[in-house]
């Protein structure tokens, strides 16, 4: 045995669990952070009190149990969420509202839980072991899926302000044919997929590469729209890299050569951040829990 395997078997085991609207998805990440087992399930439906959630997640603790000792689990959940306190302040897409999450789950499994929001936890992965894992300044993570939001990590710690920085997808646009809309409505992945009667971003890329009209045009007002949100992002926080992730990242070139060229055009006494793409895409919040497990252990 190799001081290599000496250091894995003696670093935790621990479960990464990310709760969407509707798929809940876990994986078991041994001393190596390797993936061990990997689960996914429906999210209950009219589950305000979360606790059809709280027993889901238990049960996949215990499949994980059953292939290796768990030492912690992370759990990262969308809205608005105080991972400080360990309550989801607001989580509308599945009704919650003010829920101690991370108590309910560790009473229920007798573990350390970490808990988090997933941009934020998303913002960890990207930042220890995705794109700006060599980055030395803060970064920004730019989630564009269903909605759109950010979070901003420097020295391994993400800002959290009681759960509500980097909800950046809510601010309301002033100006133009786009006044009254919010960013997210105009720049998500959601948002766009729905303004153009798509089934999701993927259909709308494609419909951009075939030069349909309509496409073109919602397409480059989403990339004028995410220019002057980053924009803001890099005049305020001043990261070093901004990593952007979700369903609107996966169409690769097609978004971030024009977004690259519409940002250096906003930004004149600003620093310049690097654009790149998420190295973990949709698994970001999955492995960013992970982290927050590791943190729970943390004296």
């Amino acid at each position: 045995m190799t001081s290599a395997d000496l250091d894995r078997d003696a670093a935790p085991t621990v479960v990464g669990v990310d709760v969407g609207g509707t798929t809940i998805k876990a994986r078991l990440f041994d001393g190596s952070a390797e993936v061990v087992g990997e689960w996914r399930v429906a999210t209950p439906s009219g589950d305000l009190d979360a606790s059809g959630t709280i027993r889901a997640v238990a049960e996949i603790v215990d499949a994980a149990r059953r292939l290796r000792p768990v030492a912690a689990v992370g759990l990262a959940v969308p809205g608005v969420v105080d991972d400080e306190a360990g309550v989801a302040v607001a989580s509308f897409n599945l009704g919650w509202r003010d829920l101690p999450l991370r108590d309910l789950l560790s009473s229920q499994i007798g573990l350390p839980v970490g808990f988090g929001q997933d941009v934020r936890a998303g913002a960890l992965a990207e930042s220890t072991t995705g794109a700006a894992r060599d980055v030395p300044g803060g970064m920004a993570f730019v989630a564009i899926g269903t909605g759109l939001a950010s979070a901003f990590v420097q020295g391994g710690t993400a800002l959290v302000s009681g759960g509500w920085a980097g909800e950046i997808g809510q601010v309301v646009l002033r100006h133009g044919a786009l006044a009254g809309l919010r960013v997210e409505e105009v720049a998500s992945a959601g948002g766009l997929a729905r303004r153009l009667g798509a089934a999701n971003a993927r259909e709308a890329a494609e419909r951009v590469r075939a030069a349909d009209p309509r496409a073109v045009a919602l397409w480059n007002d989403a990339v004028e729209v995410l220019a002057d949100t980053l924009s803001w992002i890099a005049a305020v926080a001043a990261p070093e890299m901004i990593v952007v992730g979700g369903g609107l990242a996966e169409a690769g070139d097609l978004l971030f050569d024009p977004l690259r060229r519409a940002l250096d055009e906003r930004l004149a006494f600003s620093r310049r951040p690097t654009l790149a793409r998420a190295a973990h895409g949709d698994a970001a919040a999955i492995v960013g829990a992970g982290v927050l497990a590791r943190t729970a252990l943390l004296p």
